[in-house]
């Protein structure tokens, strides 16, 4: 099967000439708008792996800001919301090891065609940036097997390394085949049955030299019925039949059931699925060692270090919000990005242009985070949980005065600290 040539698509025109100003127009407004269902076709998967990246508007001093024009400061504004919209995604220590795992398993699924490759269930909480990261990493992959094969096979299909769907509640054998078939925009998506929807999709598969198929939303299926049993029967068909790798995500697989074994026919098959798996988490960020808190503040020096507002200044997160964004985040990365993104919007809104505890007071968060952040705030305050290193802690006890120098002099201003290089 010959795929298509995508079509190119224009999404936003320019911004008038009149309005912008000087190195902050808001270019990343015609950046296409990459969402799930975008991402579930090849056209959408090319933009976003073919995307350059964001650019980071001008950094404002207030004087500045107030110098610009109204349509000049309606463009830096917007380059601004959308840019604090996209803040990620940040190489912290999880992505970093998640990125690793996946690279030693795919590399190595390179077994000869009558071996069943092995397959890998990404298994974490909702909000620790599951799918941020294997989309990360699925770029990666794809721009590399691009560079070293070419955008054409070698019978001249377009190549595409990595395919991506994902489930809904009530997702069968017939639904999951459609929805791959809707990825490459086959036309025979539209009819036939279950088995000539698989025929179509392995043809699409062999043509197209697919080596990695994501599966987003796995805990939407429900395992022990009908549905759920023929999926997970799929799954293995593919794992035989497809020279691809499966990575799987999703939320309680393991509760689930998709690794455990048991007597009756579904606990079977899933038993047997869940022996070719490897299961990958994510783990939030804690601070009850040094080495997480070490981590929780690198994070914090990266955010801050992205974020673009006039009246920020060192420390504004790292030092200042540490306690407060991990009691209100509860180490959730997602949530804290959340919170970090609707802060931003709310500070160039009102004009304050710094992000303080009284400003994200007035932000709303994700449920789960607000109902645990009672807890962590008298832990916090009592001294019982502090997101401070040893390092930090023990330097400022021997300081004489906040701000005074060692010659008793007043210093002025926060200290700087050199954040880690972050990608």
């Amino acid at each position: 099967m010959r795929a298509s040539r995508p079509a190119g698509r224009r999404v936003n025109a320019a911004p008038p000439a009149d309005r912008a100003a000087p190195r902050v127009t808001p270019s990343e407004a015609r950046l296409p708008k990459l969402d799930n269902l975008t991402l579930s076709r090849k056209e959408g998967w090319k933009q976003f792996v073919e995307a350059s990246p964001r650019i980071r508007p001008e950094q404002l001093s207030p004087v500045q800001l107030r110098a610009l024009g109204e349509g000049a400061r309606a463009d830096y504004d917007k380059a601004r919301r959308i840019w604090h919209a996209n803040l990620g995604p940040i190489k912290t220590p999880q992505l970093a090891a998640l990125h690793e795992d996946l690279w030693d398993i795919i590399d190595s699924n390179l077994q000869d065609g009558d071996k069943a490759k092995g397959a890998v269930a990404i298994d974490a909480f909702p909000g620790l940036g599951k799918t941020t990261s294997v989309l990360a990493f699925a770029r990666q992959y794809h721009r590399r097997e691009f560079a070293a094969e070419g955008d054409y096979t070698t019978h001249g299909h377009e190549r595409w390394p990595v395919c991506r769907v994902g489930l809904t509640g009530n997702t069968g054998m017939k639904d999951f085949n459609r929805a791959l078939l809707e990825f490459f925009g086959h036309p025979g998506r539209f009819k036939g049955t279950t088995t000539q929807f698989g025929d179509r999709v392995l043809d699409c598969v062999l043509s197209c030299e697919v080596r990695l198929l994501i599966v987003d939303d796995l805990h939407f299926l429900k395992w022990r019925h009908t549905n759920g049993v023929e999926v997970s029967n799929h799954f293995k068909h593919i794992a035989n039949e497809f020279p691809v790798t499966l990575i799987l995500i999703g939320v309680g697989l393991a509760q689930r059931g998709l690794f455990s074994e048991g007597n009756s026919y579904a606990d079977a098959v899933l038993a047997q699925t869940g022996r070719r798996t490897t299961r990958l988490g994510m783990e939030p960020f804690r601070i009850d060692t040094d080495e997480g808190r070490d981590a929780w503040r690198q994070l914090l020096l990266a955010v801050e270090q992205r974020v673009v507002l006039a009246n920020k200044a060192p420390g504004m997160l790292a030092g200042e919000l540490s306690d407060y964004l991990f009691a209100r985040s509860t180490g959730h990365i997602g949530s804290l990005m959340t919170l970090i993104n609707r802060g931003c919007q709310r500070a160039v809104r009102t004009g304050t242009e710094h992000l303080t505890a009284e400003l994200l007071d007035t932000v709303k968060c994700d449920a789960a985070s607000e109902a645990a952040r009672r807890e962590l705030e008298a832990a916090l305050t009592s001294g019982r949980l502090t997101t401070k290193t040893t390092k930090i802690n023990s330097r400022r006890k021997n300081k004489p005065s906040a701000n005074m120098s060692g010659s008793g002099k007043r210093t002025g201003g926060a200290m700087r600290t050199a954040p880690r290089t972050v990608t």
